[in-house]
């Protein structure tokens, strides 16, 4: 009898893909390998329910679920999870429309600041005299001579790299080049012309935005934003930690998707300009500690768990090549540095870039997000929480919950006592919900009076029905909010509103003492205000006290990049810190449990 095969074939239709999946892995997890993504906001662990596909030719096992065919190998037709479906056979698979739907909005802008150029890279054009045989001018060896044209800049050595490419350069451009000296070190050699760019990378827990700059003016060239590719690995931080202090490989392929990221937004950003990657001399990152430590390879298993310890905090530079970026051969990369256990660089150069928004008056910073850090500044002093708020506000651990793409509900509204919805791209067919939805929705139903105080779901509304014993809200045909979506919203919004207390707290202020409340990051963008204040997310101040800035770690990375000055800036802004970790704080509990509801 021959053998069954080790592997199956596994076709997804809509997007006229195939795969290999081998014998006993879910569905999830070769889409994953293969790159093809699919939603799946717990990483794959079968506790979300984001991840739903359909198969629709083949035999499939759906393990652990209610689902008609579950633990059989059986065609079904209904929508299943595919963290726990294994397929039987060779089969044909339909993703949810919510999983491959473009983005519209893959934030990268920011309210933009005058940034004077001063780079840590300076470049000069250099004439040597032709070599010639004997001592004299023209005597010595190529990189001794460079270095001595180059002396009264600082030049003391040169990179090994570069130091390969030199003969053959010199000999290839009649004796001139362009070189680009670093503190006291020659990191590459081009011809002269060359350009001298530099590339800012925002490494955020969803999405990754990069910049391409002029390192010689400070101008920004192109700038675009991609989901992070460890998204596939869990929408939060504490799914990805786990997976990468579990899985004997889980760091490795969670530093390889962000490496991939930074290589793929570099490529893609020169092609826009007609550059190349290797004209990019320098690279500043921030991201979260978390992320900051996957991208260096550093060890998380004393980040995951109390007290939090990050491996360091301090600003680092490394040469690009030994993370495999493909710039200039000697670049190095610069990484903000990190505050504290879960408040890293990306913070950092959120306070770079609002500081003449926030100096000289009580303000709270903070960047909402699925690791949601908030700064209170004070007379002279920053104290810095970090806030487990989760994807939920991002449409993450949301049933219906999508990135904010074509077909996604952006806006709800209570009007005449029904639940009106506005969907990114107008006219387009309704899929899911994405951040700015998920606010407003709960505003509303609160205005409706579908929603009680206590956050449970009530009936006798027409958009109120039964599914499985449970209650949920239905928003468009095949997309509800649920009670369960309602908790997940209430545990973040309970997370960042108990941060914000605590941080008064500590400084002995009440609400009325906040002259400003700063929000940066993608989805701060977008939420509508009030209804961030009506959920309780926001404390109940005027509305012209509130400003939302955009993406504002991306314009300070960009400041750090171009500037040798305000890399000192975000340097000194980290010390100034006074990071509290919330779980130790005196009486956080009560406070949280405090602000689950709805007032």
């Amino acid at each position: 009898m021959k053998p069954p095969a080790p592997w199956f074939q596994v076709r997804f239709e809509n997007l006229d893909r195939e795969t290999e999946c081998n014998q006993g892995e879910t569905l999830f997890h070769s889409a994953r390998r293969a790159g093809v993504r699919i939603v799946g906001a717990c990483g794959g662990r079968g506790v979300c329910g984001t991840c739903m596909v359909r198969i629709t030719s083949g035999e499939c096992d759906v393990l652990g679920s209610e689902s008609p065919g579950a633990g059989t190998a059986a065609r079904t037709e209904e929508w299943v999870r595919a963290c726990l479906a294994r397929p039987a056979g060779d089969c044909v698979v339909e993703i949810a429309p919510r999983s491959i739907a473009a983005v519209v909005r893959a934030e990268v802008g920011g309210q933009e600041v005058m940034i004077t150029p001063d780079s840590v890279v300076r470049s000069h054009d250099v004439v040597l005299a032709p070599a010639i045989m004997g001592q004299g001018q023209g005597g010595g060896a190529d990189a001794d001579r460079v270095i001595d044209a180059l002396r009264d800049d600082g030049a003391a050595r040169i990179d090994l790299y570069a130091l390969r490419e030199l003969p053959g350069l010199l000999r290839g451009t009649g004796w001139r080049l362009r070189a680009m000296v670093r503190g006291d070190e020659v990191i590459g050699v081009r011809p002269c012309g060359s350009r001298s760019l530099g590339l800012a990378v925002d490494l955020g827990t969803s999405n990754c935005a990069g910049f391409l700059v002029d390192l010689e003016t400070g101008t920004r060239l192109a700038s675009l934003g991609i989901e992070n590719p460890q998204a596939a690995y869990g929408a939060d931080l504490v799914s990805r930690v786990n997976h990468a202090i579990r899985s004997p490989v889980g760091a490795s392929e969670l530093q390889t998707a962000a490496i991939a990221a930074i290589v793929g937004l570099a490529r893609d950003l020169c092609g826009a300009v007609s550059a190349a990657p290797v004209d990019i001399v320098e690279v500043a990152v921030c991201g979260n500690t978390a992320m900051h430590h996957l991208l260096l390879g550093l060890p998380l298993s004393q980040l995951g768990r109390a007290p939090f310890v990050p491996a360091m905090c301090a600003a680092i530079d490394i040469k690009a090549r030994e993370l495999g970026f493909a710039t200039a051969p000697g670049a190095y990369v610069h990484l903000l540095p990190n505050v504290g256990g879960y408040v890293g660089g990306d913070h950092v150069a959120v306070l770079l870039a609002t500081e003449n928004r926030w100096a000289k008056t009580t303000t709270i910073v903070m960047d909402i997000g699925t690791n949601t850090e908030i700064s209170l500044i004070h007379r002279d002093s920053i104290t810095t929480v970090s806030c487990p708020s989760g994807p939920a506000l991002e449409g993450g651990h949301i049933g219906a919950g999508m990135r904010a793409a074509e077909g996604a509900i952006e806006r709800v509204r209570a009007q005449n006592g029904l639940l009106e919805i506005e969907v990114i791209g107008g006219d387009a067919e309704v899929v899911g919900l994405c951040g700015s939805g998920v606010l407003d929705v709960l505003a509303a139903m609160l205005e409706l009076g579908i929603l009680n105080r206590h956050g449970r779901i009530g009936a006798g509304h027409q958009a109120v029905r039964e599914r499985d014993e449970q209650r949920e809200v239905l928003l468009a045909p095949g997309v509800a909010f649920t009670q369960n979506d309602v908790r997940a919203v209430q545990l973040a919004k309970a997370a960042i509103r108990a941060g914000i207390d605590c941080l008064l707290r500590e400084a002995g202020l009440e609400e009325e003492a906040i002259e400003r409340v700063v929000i940066a990051g993608a989805f701060g963008s977008y939420i509508g205000l009030e209804s961030a204040v009506r959920i309780g997310l926001l404390p109940a101040l005027p509305l012209a006290r509130i400003e939302q800035v955009g993406n504002a770690a991306g314009v300070g990375v960009r400041m750090a990049l171009a500037s040798a000055a305000l890399r000192d800036r975000a340097r000194r802004l980290a010390l100034r810190c006074r990071y509290l970790e919330l779980g130790s704080l005196p009486g956080f509990q009560r406070v949280f449990m405090g602000r689950i509801g709805f007032e």
